[in-house]
């Protein structure tokens, strides 16, 4: 999966104060719980997922170690989930499933980011419900990254809803994983280029309408006119435009990198007029 821009933070009532000593005031102060998960390590998968370039000889120890501690108390099933979001292996995904249901925000967002790591047909559902149903927006933009690596099961009507109306972290995500959800053929690329579409017009968070000017170019290979045609003119409004030059910047780079002839002329004409730098 393409990595896209970094996600603002999401939107979360007021500043938190500080953490308190025990953690499980932590887990039933919404406000505190909501800077440590802004905090952990887990927090965004950039930082963890990819980061590792182990031999395989030390991946497998490492991979036996995670399983112990996933079965183990509270703090040792973080760090287990620490490796599992780094590393796959498909003996974590029974260990990693019931974990989606644990009454700790940051042990389900944890699980979520795992299994996104470590895709199984078995967590779709509990997935998706999680998408639509849990209460807390760091879990729900996990889901989000998550069903990026989903991109067969049928993620695409939830990931459009959740880009329709969830918070901007949430929009964000969503954006980038309809990218990979409708890249596997015309009939899943065209309803999620209409969204994409739509959220590069209209979306409030500059990051979204980014990330959504990148899933478009992504998408682009798998469309067909008039939609590809729709595409195009929307990036290029999007690039003379948008009021924000981070948009404006990313719909220029999905506009080069379609490699069309036609557009890169239209492009080179807009630099020989002015409008371009």
């Amino acid at each position: 999966m393409s990595v896209p821009p970094p996600d603002p933070p999401p939107e979360q009532p007021g500043p938190p104060g500080p953490y308190p000593e025990s953690p499980q005031e932590l887990y039933l102060d919404p406000e505190v719980l909501a800077q440590e998960l802004a905090q952990e390590l887990l927090g965004d998968p950039l930082d963890e997922i990819d980061g590792a370039d182990a031999s395989s000889v030390d991946v497998a120890a490492e991979c036996d170690l995670g399983l112990s501690l996933l079965q183990g108390p509270h703090e040792q099933r973080m760090q287990g989930l620490r490796i599992f979001c780094e590393h796959r292996d498909p003996r974590a995904v029974p260990l990693l499933l019931p974990l989606l249901s644990a009454s700790c925000p940051i042990l389900r967002m944890s699980a979520v980011y795992a299994l996104g790591r470590n895709p199984s047909p078995q967590a779709v559902a509990p997935l998706l419900s999680l998408l639509g149903g849990d209460d807390n927006g760091y879990v729900r933009k996990a889901v989000a990254w998550s069903l990026g690596n989903y991109p067969d099961a049928p993620v695409l009507n939830p990931l459009i809803r959740a880009l329709q109306v969830d918070i901007a972290a949430v929009r964000l995500w969503a954006a980038s994983s309809l990218a990979d959800a409708g890249g596997t053929g015309p009939a899943k690329a065209d309803p999620a280029a209409a969204q994409l579409l739509l959220s590069l017009r209209i979306d409030s968070e500059p990051a979204v309408r980014s990330n959504s000017a990148w899933g478009l170019g992504r998408l682009y290979p798998d469309l067909v006119e008039p939609r590809q045609r729709d595409v195009v003119e929307s990036l290029l409004h999007a690039m003379l435009h948008d009021a924000e030059s981070g948009v404006r910047d990313e719909a220029r780079l999905a506009l080069e990198q379609l490699e069309q002839p036609e557009v890169l002329e239209r492009l080179q004409t807009l630099v020989d007029e002015g409008l371009l730098a």
